[in-house]
């Protein structure tokens, strides 16, 4: 009798791994299709799109960048020079030195001309205090707002702080290891102005910096990364911008904004009270808390993605700094969920809690957790000889053949369109990724996803952390003869 109980257990739980799977994949295909009509309809209209018109006209509206800094002199300066020499009429940068240990204010203080002044600072988001505003009276550097806060601990409460101090009614929120295409803000700000729903907010993919060479905080080549785990991350951000958030800006249902470029109604932003600086997935809980609100103010919001990359940003290198970024992210997804259980499945929430909130409950919160299960189960069917192996072995290879399909499909979709690689040799490299990743890097990601969710379960305290630049490639100048 017990031994048929068990029978019938391993046959319910086979059967509901083999329907989660093709539900999975029918998502996965549904999705590349409509980021892939997505995209081709971006790239018809920008061919006719004249973004001179904002350039020009008196009433462009203003946007706020607000990038955070906590020991990133290495990089300080260049990245900087990179906001400041963005494309757009009206717009001002506020850098966010959250406790700089090292020297990050001394470089800005000296290679901008600093100069302490005071400041009508009117904090409506919770903040840790901040005790200097530095300006600079050097007319090409009008644009920079520096603060000297307390630390926060986080990179939430240093953005709050900006957007406290913040002019303009658009934030433009980005971390300041990142390099900007010149027309970023240009291209983020169309969607606010097109659409006639009410846009809360806009974001665009985001690649890896660590080989791109750059001169004067300015990107000058575009490289795929040569270190193995940011090359892995790479296409990992293809894949998951270009055929995920894509596929869902197409049916108004982006589940997140990434907190490394993100242009944001400040309005609702404040109103939905900015970043929770206990939140270990701040920009995916601003998001969700901001479509919420939109809901039970019964009003029609989007929010978009444009499939053009516009920031560069320097990915882990070592494993140890990666598997805390991504223990990190695990922690934040579930803490969410907690957060926001009553959303899941919630009529009242229209697609955030009907198609969003389902969507990353079973695909992506649950995934690690199945993955991890079935793995525990191939080792039990394989001790006890129990296992098909023609069954297993064309199941192993139809998963492995579609992880491939679908990561070249994206590297290759997205070069054909906007050709940031100069060689096609370097396109070949990335797609040889998704040959490799099963093997290597996913496991690494199931790892530390479900140390995450154990951590977060057994309430360890979290660390932030330090991730440690390296600082980015320089063009290489010809010597002078």
């Amino acid at each position: 009798m017990q031994h048929t109980i068990w029978e019938h257990i391993v046959r319910f739980y086979e059967h509901s791994v083999f329907f989660y799977c093709v539900c999975l994949f029918a998502f996965y295909t549904l999705l590349s299709t409509l980021s892939l009509i997505a995209i081709r309809r971006y790239a018809w209209k920008n061919r006719i799109r004249e973004t001179i018109t904002l350039v020009e006209s008196p009433l462009t509206p203003g946007i706020s960048v607000v990038a955070p800094a906590y020991n990133e002199g290495v990089t300080i300066i260049s990245n900087v020079r990179s906001l400041l020499a963005l494309n757009y009429p009206r717009f001002e940068v506020i850098i966010v030195n959250d406790g700089s240990t090292d020297d990050t204010l001394e470089k800005l203080i000296r290679e901008f001309d600093l100069s302490e002044i005071d400041y009508a600072y009117h904090p409506q988001l919770f903040s840790q205090p901040v005790k200097r505003f530095f300006k600079s009276a050097n007319p090409a550097y009008a644009k920079l707002l520096v603060l000297d806060k307390e630390n926060g601990k986080s990179k939430a409460d240093a953005a709050n702080a900006g957007i406290n101090a913040a002019a303009f009614g658009y934030i433009l929120n980005t971390d300041v290891d990142c390099i900007l295409n010149r027309d970023t803000l240009l291209k983020l700000i169309r969607p606010f102005m097109d659409e006639e729903k009410r846009v809360i907010a806009t974001g665009a993919p985001l690649r890896m910096a660590n080989s791109c060479e750059t001169d004067a905080g300015m990107l000058t080549a575009v490289h795929p990364p040569e270190d193995l785990l940011p090359r892995f991350q790479e296409m990992e951000y293809v894949r998951s911008f270009v055929l995920g958030k894509m596929g869902w800006t197409f049916i108004n249902a982006v589940p997140n904004v990434s907190g490394g470029l993100g242009l944001f109604d400040k309005e609702i932003l404040i109103k939905t009270g900015g970043y929770d600086p206990a939140s270990m997935g701040e920009d995916m809980d601003m998001v969700i808390r901001m479509c919420k609100y939109m809901c039970e103010q019964k009003q029609e919001y989007a929010v978009r993605y444009i499939p053009e990359t516009l920031c560069w940003t320097e990915g882990p290198s070592t494993l140890k700094v990666f598997g805390r970024q991504r223990t990190r992210w695990a922690r934040g997804l579930m803490q969410i969920f907690g957060k926001h259980r009553h959303v899941l499945f919630n009529p009242k929430y229209k697609r955030l809690g009907l198609v969003v909130f389902p969507y990353n409950f079973l695909f992506e919160l649950l995934a690690p957790v199945i993955e991890f299960t079935g793995i525990l189960y191939y080792i039990y069917i394989i001790v006890f000889n129990i296992i098909n192996w023609d069954f297993a072995v064309i199941l192993l290879l139809f998963i492995y053949t579609f992880s491939v399909l679908i990561s070249s499909l994206a590297v290759l979709w997205d070069q054909f369109t906007f050709q940031y690689y100069r060689s096609w040799k370097d396109v070949a490299g990335l797609c040889l990724m998704a040959f490799l990743e099963p093997l290597i890097y996913h496991p690494l990601v199931l790892f530390f996803s479900i140390k995450g969710y154990f951590y977060q379960l057994t309430g360890k305290k979290h660390g932030w952390g330090n991730m440690q630049r390296k600082g980015f490639k320089q063009q290489v100048k010809p010597a002078c003869k």
